[in-house]
């Protein structure tokens, strides 16, 4: 047994699940699977029961999970306080953005930071949000921004910024010369929607069904990527409801439209993600002064 079969133990506990907990740590389910029975052998004893589709603790898991966790959380600080004491420690940079941010975003503000503090070795991770929100709290990145719905209580959170979600639709859409349409016209269309982990898509997902009518829109496709859902919309296969960031330059070229939605705004926060811990890098200091400014 080692860390890495506790932190894998942990995970599949806190998220619910050996394939989701396989996609956040990059690695095939039956290779969680094979840790989570290293971890039962090692205690002689089942740590999982599957019941209905659903996993849930044995009353043995649940007295190894509390030790488990803070097994995990001394091993981060211990190495944090390593890593202080690192040369080079307080000159890296490790930024997670979800993929709004990271792509449309974050680029610009790293080139600004990047020449005030040219000392500075800065590397981007960018994912959609539970993968940043994963790196970050298992120490992989320092700080994260991210535009999602953040869980965690053991995480710091703090707005830095507002983002407009618009409706979006082709030049050749009956909509083209309207204003504004009724919230009720959505569900007559095809909706276009990001992957069911994004963030962006949560945040849709919950303002819809806030105005009871989620239910009756049609989902007509997923798409991994902005920009496919950009091309999409383009190529006339459905509207979606996008961040207003992605699609400043396709509106301006007359490649989207927007159309207004009477009576509604979509608006979200961009949230700025740092773990709880005793050591602070003075990099990511200098970074989070930064992006306040």
């Amino acid at each position: 047994m080692n860390i890495t079969t506790l932190q894998m133990f942990c995970l599949v506990v806190d998220v619910g699940s050996i394939s989701q907990a396989a996609k956040l740590s990059y690695v095939s389910q039956p290779a969680v699977t094979k840790q989570i029975h290293q971890l039962e052998t090692t205690y002689n004893t089942l740590l999982f029961d599957r019941k209905d589709g659903r996993l849930t603790l044995t009353e043995n898991g649940k007295i190894l999970y509390p030790f488990a966790k803070s097994i995990v959380e001394d091993f981060k600080r211990s190495k944090d306080a390593i890593e202080v004491n690192n040369k080079n420690y307080h000159e890296s940079l490790k930024v997670g953005a979800s993929l709004t941010i990271g792509e449309y975003l974050l680029p610009g503000f790293l080139g600004k930071f990047n020449k005030k503090k040219p000392n500075i070795n800065i590397s981007l991770l960018v994912e959609n949000t539970p993968r940043v929100l994963e790196a970050l709290s298992n120490g992989i990145i320092d700080l994260a921004l991210v535009e999602g719905i953040i869980t965690d209580k053991n995480l710091q959170v703090e707005s830095i910024a507002e983002d407009e979600l618009i409706l979006i639709h082709s030049p050749d859409h009956a909509w083209k010369d309207r204003e504004s349409i009724s919230l009720q016209e959505l569900v007559n269309e095809k909706m276009l929607w990001r992957e069911p982990t994004s963030g962006t898509r949560l945040i849709i997902e919950n303002f819809l069904r806030e105005y009871d009518i989620l239910d009756s829109i049609e989902s007509y496709m997923d798409l991994g990527s902005t920009q496919a859902i950009k091309s999409a919309v383009e190529a006339n296969l459905g509207i979606s409801i996008v961040s207003s960031l992605t699609v400043k330059r396709e509106l301006e070229l007359g490649l989207l439209c927007e159309t207004k939605i009477k009576d509604v705004a979509f608006k979200r926060n961009l949230w700025l993600v740092t773990r709880k811990q005793r050591f602070s890098k003075n990099s990511a200091r200098a970074f989070v002064e930064f992006i306040k400014k």
